[in-house]
């Protein structure tokens, strides 16, 4: 068995699948899990507040054997935000109800769960990137990694080590959101046939340290409102832990009109709003970070299963964007691939017709019964702030009901040319953002600094662009939006003394896959840079 990608879906299929084999006995099973980061949970990033119930089934004395759990939610707090001034809900939206949930860091949560799989003797090989599927006519026997010790020309280094073809009967696609290897196999495979395209978010945080008694631990809050346009989807989190640790962020949908939006600049001003402002007063920042988030919804969760392979966690989508929360529903897919691997395994069969029972057990059990009331949701405030907010009040009385699936197209479709943009005569206020203080706003480049990003400067760039568009058409129709939905200063049009052309600073990628995402003409590949490269999440 092999699972790509170390993260709660992945790692939970490996401890469910060391369960499954105890329980049954017989000869062992080979199980392995490739993880792109230097150390378990490295590349880890969410609010994050944990519904307990995936855990509880998997690991049900996880208190006991210490899961690291920052604090329990205490309170739930919903507030509207104008420019300034805060209202508070009166009552909390009931899929933000949070009673008997917990606020974790999702970096220590998934370092604990990485140690409960190897005490299991499963290998767990981290700073090994999966970079091609291994496929024999249509079915996937397994994965390749990717190479070690090439220089930035292509040129094998001294320490030149090539990467090893790994096979499987069963290979687990864990790979988080618009996962590499996920994104060939549903191209090759045509996994997405007759679901509608995905839909994405990105979210930006920061971990900081504040007085103690600002807020008590267990607070949870969430924000809707400024400094969002009615006409963009998301809001702010701020997630109160113990001895004045405090987790801040911002989501921003990836499916805004305006190329000129930033989404960090937009997080700036969310911190910068007087409510937010007196939180983190005299306060400082600890860590930051960002990550895109599949908030598509049922109808956007691709085939997950083919010969040979199965999807899970983030790579399938499996998020409940009203609730803000996807970790249990990765625990739980992962819990079901396990269980449809292993009977598989067993079996001698693994067909996609074998697989199947993945999909199955997914519709007759807790995940559907979660994402199912909650289909159109987000396709619901493509059309605004307040139709979305009418439409998700009639979901949770009517379990969903609309006369058929609403309308999606991917998030980067609906981007206007700035001459679009202009006819319209759309104000643009991410433009005027107040430049960064260093002490409560940043600009990118500090801002990754504190993520504690590093790669190997002398590698090729894993970000693949065909850069004749950027410099030409994107320019004149765009105005290069890579420069401002990239949270990390990975993109700039730089002046070569007779154009301006793209320099692309590769070693600022902090793997959010926003680029990827979001670029109007699809010209964009992020692939995995040298194993071991990236962000380091600690705490986060």
């Amino acid at each position: 068995m092999l699972i790509v990608g170390g993260g709660p879906a992945g790692l939970s299929a490996a401890l469910r699948l060391a369960q499954l084999q105890k329980a049954a006995g017989g000869a062992p099973l080979s199980i392995s899990v490739l993880e792109k980061a230097r150390e378990s949970g490295a590349h880890m990033l969410s609010g994050a507040v944990l519904d307990p119930s995936s855990l509880r089934e998997l690991v049900p004395d996880f208190e006991s054997k210490g899961a690291p759990l920052a604090a329990p939610v205490r309170e739930d707090r919903v507030y509207f935000l104008t420019r300034s001034r805060t209202f508070k809900f009166p009552i909390t939206p009931p899929p933000l109800h949070n009673h008997g949930h917990y606020i974790i860091s999702l970096n220590k949560f998934v370092k604990w769960l990485a140690g409960l799989v190897e005490a299991e003797g499963i290998d767990l090989f981290t700073g090994f990137p999966g970079v091609d599927v291994l496929l024999e006519g249509d079915t996937v026997v397994g994965v390749r990694t990717g190479d070690r010790g090439i220089d930035k020309h292509g040129q094998p280094k001294a320490t030149f080590e090539p990467g090893v073809d790994i096979r499987a009967k069963v290979t687990i696609f864990a790979d988080g959101v618009r996962g590499n290897l996920t994104k060939v196999l549903m191209r090759r495979l045509q996994l997405g046939a007759g679901r509608h395209p995905q839909l994405f978010a990105l979210g930006i945080k920061e971990l900081w340290q504040v007085p103690s008694a600002r807020l008590q631990a267990g607070t949870v809050i969430h924000t809707m409102g400024y400094p969002l346009r009615f006409e963009e989807f998301g809001g702010g989190f701020i997630y109160a832990m113990e001895h004045g640790a405090i987790s801040l962020g911002f989501v921003t949908g990836l499916d805004y009109r305006d190329p000129l939006f930033d989404p960090h600049v937009a997080f700036n001003r969310f911190k910068q709003h007087p409510f937010v402002k007196a939180l983190l007063d005299g306060g400082e920042v600890v860590r930051y970070g960002a990550k895109a988030l599949p908030e598509g919804g049922w109808y956007t969760i691709p085939r997950c299963y083919a010969d040979g392979a199965l999807i899970v966690g983030d790579a399938a989508g499996f998020m409940n964007s009203m609730r803000l929360k996807g970790i249990h529903l990765a625990m739980r897919s992962g819990m079901l691939a396990a269980e449809t691997a292993f009977d598989a395994v067993r079996a001698g069969d693994s067909s996609s017709a074998r697989l199947r029972q993945f999909e199955t057990k997914i519709d007759q059990g807790p995940i559907r019964r979660e994402l199912y009331p909650m289909r159109n949701v987000h396709q619901a405030f493509g059309y605004g702030l307040l139709p979305g907010l009418a439409y998700a009040g009639l979901a949770l009385v009517t379990g969903g009901w609309w006369p058929r699936p609403m309308h999606s197209e991917p998030g980067h479709d609906r981007m206007e040319t700035l001459a679009g943009r202009r006819r319209r005569a759309v104000p643009d206020r991410m433009v005027d953002a107040a430049k960064p203080d260093r002490r409560l706003t940043f600009d990118k480049v500090t801002n990754v600094h504190y993520s504690g990003t590093r790669h190997d400067e002398n590698q090729p760039v894993h970000l693949l662009v065909h850069t004749d568009v950027c410099h030409s058409i994107c320019t004149e129709e765009y105005g290069n939006p890579c420069q401002r939905f990239c949270p990390a200063d990975v993109y700039e049009m730089v002046s070569d003394g007779s154009a301006l052309k793209l320099q692309i600073n590769a070693s600022n990628c902090v793997h959010c896959k926003t680029c990827d995402i979001m670029d109007p003409y699809q010209v964009i590949t992020w692939v995995p840079p040298e194993g071991g490269g990236g962000p380091q999440y600690d705490g986060m």
